[in-house]
């Protein structure tokens, strides 16, 4: 039994830390704006203007002009801020976040991200993924394991246009979690979902990982 797009946003959740500056990307990493420990303060930045984001608004609640990178409605804080895009990513690029989290299409073995366009399918643009995968400290992805077609996702080498190279700190999938202590490293398989075998992660794994 794998985990579901949320059980993985909680497990990233895992990882943030008492003062950290995190950005969310598109999609499952939304989420763990949901999942952040209420004994650790967390400040998260979204590259189109705000820094200071609380969680998804109840229905009814919703305010149709705060909205995070993905157009999804959000809720502000307090001490939320706002900016401009020269500022937010001054702040991206400046190494002032400590941690992303973000979707992806494939992920190499080395570490390299894909996880911006299809060829042949329509596209809006890079957003800030290429900023922030160079410019932030550490890079978690989290995506499900294999493509809709069944195919892998943690692969040798990404075939998809690259994001960034050698980037990658970390990835959750609905079937387990890989890290690696370096960038010169391969990652290692250091936890399973429910249910979820060693062998099956194998079978749905192209790429040279640690055990």
């Amino acid at each position: 039994m794998a985990w579901t797009r949320d059980e993985m946003a909680a497990r990233a959740a895992k990882e943030l830390e008492d003062g950290f500056y995190v950005n969310l990307g598109i999609g499952i990493p939304t989420l763990v704006a949901n999942h952040v420990p209420e004994s650790i303060t967390v400040t998260l930045q979204s590259e189109n203007g705000m820094l200071g984001i609380g969680p998804f608004p109840y229905a009814g609640e919703e305010d149709a002009d705060l909205i995070n990178a993905g157009k999804q409605t959000i809720s502000e804080l307090p001490q939320s801020a706002y900016f401009d895009s020269a500022q937010s990513f001054a702040m991206i690029r400046g190494g002032h976040i400590d941690l992303t989290v973000l979707g992806a299409m494939e992920i190499s073995q080395k570490g390299d991200i894909a996880n911006w366009m299809i060829p042949g399918k329509m596209i809006k643009g890079m957003g800030g993924a290429m900023d922030l995968v160079a410019g932030v400290r550490k890079v978690i992805v989290v995506m499900e394991h294999l493509s809709k077609a069944g195919d892998p996702k943690f692969v040798p080498e990404c075939t998809l246009p690259l994001t960034g190279r050698n980037v990658v700190n970390m990835i959750i999938t609905d079937m387990a979690v890989f890290e690696r202590s370096d960038r010169a490293s391969l990652f290692r398989l250091t936890e399973l979902a429910p249910g979820i075998t060693a062998e099956d992660i194998a079978n749905a794994t192209t790429a040279a990982y640690l055990q």
